[in-house]
């Protein structure tokens, strides 16, 4: 059964008239903030891992389980959607999204201590906010685009922007409150994060909700895997996860190897510029993409994401390569929202299958890439530079398949 709870606001007509109107403002902040606990789910933890390790003496191995338990938890939730979103309906699955991500980061505080195995209590929280991290990913996007924005390109690139802040602001809070209260108070702010969602529970709970197509206007997945476009763009989702993973996930790790810093200035000088960069490649096309071609955009981004990975596996100077890790963000924050944006163009009927597809495949990719890198480097005797170099295969097939995409693109256009 689907649920809608109008949101209207009151508003005067040229004549003067008052009348009523949807206040789609409110579901842009509310989807803001669904976006930012996305990114806290993502960040929070991993920020604990070794705290874990040394409280719940979980070993190393099983530390590692968790990111894979996360992004596993989002595989599933991705296809759950394409195939059962739409007869749920919006609302519910994504009110759903902000209590699951609520309770989880609230079990993560206390579930450990309350149960016989630690590391059983952990997962179980990981896999709570990860069902409600995978359902934001899915449904953030269509609700948006749905929403009558004008510059949609602009209003996508400027929403998955509040992932990279949120990220940025998850490790830099959290930084700064372990500094001034101590890692022994971390279950406090498991708590405060969890805030975020809960207050979100009701902006979501009455703002105005729109669909892109009914349930059974939608293409399908059947008939979206017909369509050789669409393995395209499927493709660059998976590469451009793989990218923006790769580096991200182990920008900290190439901060410490090659320039000798602490964990602490590693953290802020690897993933949280690559999350700044990538934020500011984000804002700039949400604020000026009404006048820049996407696909050159996308194009341009996709070559310096080469020359980014080429910098980090081949130059001997560590400054070079840490420059490289950062420039990084900046190269793949347009990729995400901008596959998403060409693929709503192309196929306005797509649906929620359609999102939830890209986000499988962006899922896909963001698993695939950090592993390939962290083997690589494993085989190469703890030779991070190796394995960027492998990595670097994923932006150099992403640039090929937009040089694809833009040449069919034009070829259409004739």
């Amino acid at each position: 059964m689907k649920i809608e709870v109008p949101c209207y606001i009151m508003q005067k007509n040229k004549k003067g008239t008052k009348i009523m109107k949807s206040n789609y403002r409110k579901t842009k902040t509310a989807c803001y903030l669904g976006f930012i606990t996305q990114a806290i789910a993502a960040n929070f933890a991993p920020l604990l891992f070794l705290k874990f390790h040394s409280d719940y003496q979980i070993s190393l191995g099983n530390i590692a389980l968790i990111s894979t338990c996360f992004f596993f938890t989002q595989l599933l939730v991705d296809l759950f959607c394409a195939k059962f979103v739409d007869r749920i309906g919006y609302r519910v699955c994504i009110v759903a999204s902000e209590i699951c991500a609520a309770v989880g980061l609230i079990g993560l505080a206390f579930l450990p201590d309350m149960v016989p195995i630690p590391f059983v209590g952990i997962l179980c929280s990981v896999i709570m906010y990860a069902i409600g991290s995978g359902l934001m990913e899915v449904l953030g996007s269509p609700i948006v685009e749905a929403c009558p924005f004008e510059n949609k390109e602009a209003t996508m690139s400027l929403l998955h922007s509040f992932y990279c802040w949120g990220a940025v602001g998850t490790i830099l809070i959290s930084t700064l409150f372990f500094l001034v209260f101590g890692m022994d108070s971390w279950k406090w702010l498991a708590v405060l994060w969890a805030l975020i969602p809960a207050v979100n529970i009701y902006n979501f709970a009455t703002c105005p909700i729109e669909h892109l197509v009914e349930e059974e206007d939608g293409m399908g997945i059947r008939k979206l895997f017909q369509k050789p476009i669409f393995w395209l763009a499927v493709g660059l989702m998976i590469c451009s996860g793989a990218s923006e993973l790769a580096m991200a996930q182990w920008a900290s790790a190439y901060a410490e190897a090659a320039l000798g810093l602490s964990k602490t200035i590693g953290d802020l000088a690897g993933p949280c510029m690559f999350a700044v960069t990538m934020g500011i490649s984000r804002v700039i096309f949400g604020k000026y993409g009404d006048r820049m071609d996407l696909m050159k955009f996308m194009i341009g981004s996709g070559i310096l994401c080469v020359i980014c990975y080429l910098f980090t596996s081949l130059s001997t100077n560590p400054w070079i390569g840490l420059i490289g890790c950062i420039t990084c963000g900046f190269s793949v924050g347009i990729m995400w929202p901008g596959t998403i944006s060409l693929s709503s163009e192309k196929f306005p009927a797509g649906g929620t299958a359609m999102f939830a597809l890209l986000a499988m495949a962006g899922d896909f990719g963001g698993s695939i890439g950090p592993g390939t890198v962290g083997r690589v480097t494993q085989y190469a005797g703890d030779n991070i530079r190796a394995g960027m170099s492998v990595g670097l295969v994923f932006p150099i097939i992403l640039l090929i398949m937009l040089f694809v995409l833009d040449r069919e693109k034009k070829r259409i256009n004739r």
